[in-house]
């Protein structure tokens, strides 16, 4: 009994620890870069003129706002980036199940895949340019190509790492190509394609910004260029602490939603 009165003490501890952790313990290391150079800058220990302060950086990103001018470059970002995330995933799943669950296709589709994954993703741009012009067509292309080969290459190595006791149970219960999938095949892939999806977000982010360098005339990645064009170092980082931000965002939407969809698993808890 005293030892349960002992450690209870210690969890509750714990429980409060672990919540810190949760809400803002990510959080230390960026502020904390953060202030050290507004300090250094403050104290005339380092030159602020190209690598501006954070205080002057969030300043030029209320300018920007107030203006009107960083909600339309927002939007087009965002725009470019959810429908290529979405045609990418289309495209990923559909591949990438067909080749891990059919041999013949695989060993028809992959070998081609697979070395078109080893293009660098701006060797894309020209013949985006020369095939769909410089509009949002070859922009939205190239972000779906940045978002495809992580999905198509986890989904497809997920169905193969299925293990085979479970197909097999399968097959002793005759089950259809449809019962083998769904009651198989989609428990057991899904955490692996869960996280290509993250990744191929991540990517995603990435390619936009490419893309952007094909004659945007709005964006995120305009905003960039427009601030090394013009000198204007707080515009460039006001431009990549908004990439920032919406990825977190957006990646952190999915994990969420990934989350509610893996309750079902009895998963590792780490250490806190």
């Amino acid at each position: 009994m005293s030892d349960l009165q002992e450690n209870a003490p210690v969890a509750s501890g714990g429980g409060g620890f672990a919540s810190l952790g949760r809400g803002g313990l990510g959080l230390i290391l960026p502020i904390g870069l953060a202030l050290g150079w507004e300090v250094a800058v403050a104290l005339h220990w380092a030159d602020g003129r190209l690598l501006p302060t954070p205080s002057k950086v969030f300043a030029t990103l209320w300018a920007l706002g107030v203006d009107g001018t960083l909600p339309g470059h927002l939007w087009a970002t965002l725009h470019r980036v959810a429908l290529g995330f979405l045609f990418g995933v289309t495209a990923g799943t559909l591949l990438g199940a067909v080749s891990g669950y059919w041999t013949l296709a695989r060993r028809l589709l992959d070998p081609t895949l697979q070395a078109l994954r080893n293009i660098p993703s701006i060797a894309w741009v020209p013949m985006f340019i020369l095939w769909f012009g410089i509009f949002e067509t070859s922009k939205v292309i190239l972000i779906a190509v940045g978002v495809f080969f992580p999905i198509y290459l986890a989904l497809t190595s997920a169905i193969l790492g299925v293990d085979r006791k479970l197909v097999e149970v399968g097959r002793i219960f005759r089950f259809s190509h449809r019962e083998m999938i769904t009651r198989i095949l989609l428990p057991a892939t899904l955490p692996s394609y869960i996280v290509s999806l993250r990744a191929g977000l991540g990517l995603g982010w990435m390619f936009v910004v490419a893309a952007e360098f094909m004659g945007a005339e709005e964006g995120l990645g305009f905003l960039l260029v427009d601030g090394q064009q013009t000198g204007r170092p707080a515009t460039i980082l006001a431009s990549i602490t908004a990439f920032a931000i919406l990825g977190k965002t957006t990646d952190w939407l999915l994990a969420l939603l990934s989350a509610r969809a893996l309750r079902w698993q009895d998963s590792f808890k780490p250490a806190e």
